[in-house]
């Protein structure tokens, strides 16, 4: 398929998923550039996006379904075999040990979310009620504060804030807001707005700054935790915002009152001087747009560090006013709702629904009655991006049974017992659900560039395939659903309700119901979206007034212009005093007091001791984000530009120290393994913190056979090293030690 006219879709490489336009040769990506149709991107991109050749063309595409042999190596068997044979295992595993014993992992990478909202039809026949994704090695410490304070997801409008703050952040880097790098410049060129930054890095966003609080690596809590004592102990508070929109401020205020802000500075490594500087240009702003990411929510103190940066802008009153923090509005939720559960091995906390990733190696490799006995994993990579890869992998060797279902043949997957082909997010529809923009939300599903690779399927007829293996629903009850759906969407909506109603079967598969009887009615290849008829339905009844302004009358018209919107469609459109309604609590408001977290502060006083020691001296940060590394979906090394092989960041001082040279080797040890990866001194980094980027150590198979660039950090870490409160891992604060290697320096000699 060859085009001579722009065709819109989106970046699949973070959460923003910024909208592009492409030519297309043959079945490749031949041009990209940014969609200036697209309502939250409007043209921008980074470089990155610029490579998704390399996705779509990967060498190592899966064509056929593949069976494991007793001797390990791989058969290709047809999709009907695969489908029996994988029904029929998990039938036994839930006959056998009950439908809980299968978890679950993903629900898609980056951009790649429709499959996994029909997974959960499949997952539910069986009884399966256990899951974890990425979100669980980041954003449930996060999770769980919110919920706790508000009840939702906030974010800053960073576009129009006064002051914008990153804890633990490279936007530049990592994005993940509209337009970073434009926004980011804007702050930086006017002299009446400011920019504060929290790393112990000098990232390219700390350059821009006009605050960079270093801190030491892994001290960021004693950092949050003085400049929210500043604010009390200045009197720098909103005290009407306070007394009007939050409770449980007083306990709150005394525990800061008391924390001993000079020592605090101290221990950070900050100048006491220039933290206080930064909180009072906070309290002085009229706007403060606040981001934490995986600088300090995955590393020591991550869940405390998540309470204690949002101080800064509750005291300050910095909620629903423009530039400021915002709930929003929410077309599918990442998360699941209820409170924390606890996992049946290690009674890990089960938050919003997700599993610790972390602790599913030890969920599996015991004799507990109730361990985890077969997996399903979708668009994830757990042996590769789940700490401890040689715990992850005997863990995933020693299941009953193992699906995955990916594009190319993964780490993970070839530790399964079946792998199932899918097609790539340009030879199917897909969408995003991280919509978390304030006041305009957008949505945005993305038509097939391609058809399906011969051999492949999209995941929706997937899981499809598997429901009707498990012979749950009858034709017969699907039969009038099929006649509605040609009549349309309202007599559609009506046949709905009244056959889920009569029939409770249903209401446990309502995606593939929907896959089912509405798809195959939607143009342009677009069965795979039946499933947002759903939740445009819950979308324009949860914000009815936000959905009519975006120009929406009700959720069949949200739903008719989500399909025919091209270039994505702004499904909400708020007001700012609207903010205060989505405060899921029955006040509407905010509720500062938790009493476990104010213990945490407390326990700060008490020096505690590092986590280093005299074997492994250093701070590795395993994970870091630069300017050509991506989620592992980019197999292919060739779109590497600069930093072929993941170098190791070393300050001169720790170089000198260690008898490294830049351009040299080193190895890199900590207690969980060893590895070498080349050397560059930079003063970037703080002397005792290194680092090593994420998206290296995947293997790639071409005609020159097999390569493995750089080093996979998840060989360095460990499942132990995980925050109290949420399990999120500490990818980014591993003790470790490093050395030349003996290579190298006699070469050096």
């Amino acid at each position: 398929m060859t085009t001579t006219e722009w065709q819109p879709t989106a970046c699949i490489l973070c959460e923003c998923n910024c909208g592009i336009v492409v030519h297309t040769e043959d079945r490749t990506l031949a041009k990209i550039r940014g969609d200036k149709d697209h309502p939250a991107s409007q043209g921008y991109t980074c470089n990155k996006a610029l490579r998704l050749d390399h996705y779509q063309n990967n060498a190592g595409r899966l064509t056929s379904p593949m069976r494991r042999r007793a001797d390990g190596s791989y058969e290709e068997i047809d999709w009907d075999t695969a489908i029996s044979e994988i029904a029929d295992g998990f039938r036994r595993i839930r006959d056998a040990y009950g439908g809980d014993k299968i978890f679950y992992y993903g629900g898609g990478g980056q951009g790649n979310h429709l499959g996994g909202a029909y997974s959960g039809a499949f997952l539910k026949a069986l009884g399966s009620r256990y899951r974890s994704n990425a979100l669980a090695q980041e954003k449930t410490g996060e999770h769980w504060v919110d919920a706790q304070l508000y009840g939702g997801h906030t974010r800053g409008e960073f576009e129009h804030a006064e002051v914008a703050v990153f804890v633990g952040k490279n936007p530049w880097m990592s994005q993940s807001f509209p337009r970073a790098r434009v926004v980011l410049n804007d702050i930086a060129k006017d002299p009446g707005r400011a920019m504060i930054v929290i790393d112990p890095v000098v990232t390219d966003t700390a350059k821009m700054a006009e605050f960079h609080l270093r801190v030491r690596p892994g001290t960021d809590a004693w950092c949050l935790a003085a400049m929210a004592a500043v604010l009390v102990q200045e009197n720098l508070c909103d005290q009407a915002f306070l007394a009007e929109h939050v409770s449980g401020t007083d306990p709150v205020i005394a525990v800061l009152r008391d924390v001993p802000v000079t020592e605090y500075a101290a221990r950070c490594g900050v100048a006491e001087e220039l933290l206080r500087e930064a909180v009072r240009r906070i309290a002085a702003a009229d706007s403060v747009s606040v981001f934490e990411d995986l600088g300090i929510q995955q590393a020591p103190n991550s869940t405390l560090c998540s309470y204690l940066n949002k101080m800064l802008w509750i005291l300050t009153g910095n909620f629903a006013n423009r530039g400021a923090q915002h709930l929003h509005s929410s077309f599918a939720p990442l998360f699941a709702a209820g409170g924390v559960g606890r996992t049946p091995v290690t009674g890990a906390p089960v938050i919003a629904g997700l599993v610790p990733s972390n602790v599913v190696p030890q969920e599996i490799l015991t004799d507990h009655p109730d361990r985890f006995r077969a997996m399903v994993v979708e668009s994830s990579n757990p042996a590769h991006s789940v700490a401890d890869s040689a715990s992850c992998r005997a863990a995933f060797e020693a299941l009953e049974l193992l699906v995955v279902i990916d594009v190319a043949m993964t780490e993970t997957a070839r530790l399964a017992h079946y792998v199932l082909p899918a097609a790539t997010q340009f030879e199917k529809p897909e969408a995003t659900f991280f919509n978390l923009e304030f006041p305009h939300n957008t949505f945005h599903l993305r038509h097939p560039l391609f058809p399906p690779l011969p051999g492949t399927l999209a995941e929706p007829e997937i899981w499809a395939r598997l429901v009707r293996a498990l012979d749950i629903v009858g034709e017969d009850d699907l039969r009038p659903l099929r006649r509605a759906a040609e009549q349309g969407l309202e007599p559609y909506g009506e046949a709905f309700l009244a056959a889920v109603g009569a029939n409770p079967a249903l209401s446990r598969v309502l995606p593939y119901v929907l896959y089912e009887t509405l798809g195959p009615t939607l143009p342009d290849g677009l069965a795979g979206a039946a499933a947002l008829w759903g939740l445009a339905q819950k979308t324009a009844m949860a914000y009815p007034e936000a959905v009519r302004r975006a120009g929406h009358a009700d959720g069949n018209a949200l739903f008719r212009a989500i399909l025919s919107g091209r270039s994505g469609v702004t499904f909400t459109v708020h007001e700012y005093a609207e903010d205060f309604t989505l405060i899921g609590h029955p006040d509407h408001r905010i509720a500062l007091e938790i009493p476990e977290l104010l213990d945490e502060i407390r326990g700060l006083r008490p020096d505690r001791s590092p986590l280093t020691s005299v074997d492994f001296p250093v701070v590795l940060s395993a994970g870091e984000r630069r300017a050509y590394t991506a989620n592992d979906i980019l197999r292919d090394p060739a779109w590497r530009k600069r930093d072929a092989d993941g170098a190791l960041r070393i300050s001169p001082q720790d170089a000198e120290a260690f008898g490294l040279a830049d351009g040299g080797r080193a190895r890199i040890t900590t207690a969980a393994g060893t590895a070498e990866a080349g050397v560059e001194v930079t003063d970037m980094m703080l002397p005792g913190h290194v680092s090593l980027p994420n998206g290296y150590g995947v293997d790639y198979r071409d005609e020159g056979g097999v390569r493995v660039p750089g080093v996979a950090p998840n060989a360095l870490t460990s499942t132990d090293w995980r925050d109290a409160f949420a399990g999120t891992p500490w990818h980014k604060h591993v003790p470790a030690r490093i050395e030349p290697v003996a290579e190298a320096v006699a070469a050096a000699e």
